[in-house]
């Protein structure tokens, strides 16, 4: 787990977590907010997430590290359902 963040909590879903994880996670982006902020879906659930980094859009496949997305690797446009 990451220094600083707690260790389990409510947000944390089995083995891996996009809050604490040392492990990147794919989510799909459901709705952009305001600026550089994006709520996915886990597979657990929805969380916020930031896409300073990305250039994420709804229905984009991104992988995310500390709730920061890293990279988008897949879209609309290679098969992903929006």
């Amino acid at each position: 787990m990451s220094e600083g963040l707690p260790a389990g909590g409510e947000h944390c879903v089995g083995d891996v977590c996009i809050t604490c994880s040392d492990l990147a996670v794919g989510v799909r982006v459901l709705r952009m907010r305001e600026e550089q902020v994006a709520v996915v879906d886990t597979g657990a659930g929805e969380e916020t997430v930031s896409v300073a980094l990305v250039s994420a859009a709804v229905g984009d496949t991104i992988l995310v590290l500390a709730r920061e997305a890293i990279a988008v690797v897949g879209g609309p446009a290679l098969g992903a359902e929006p």
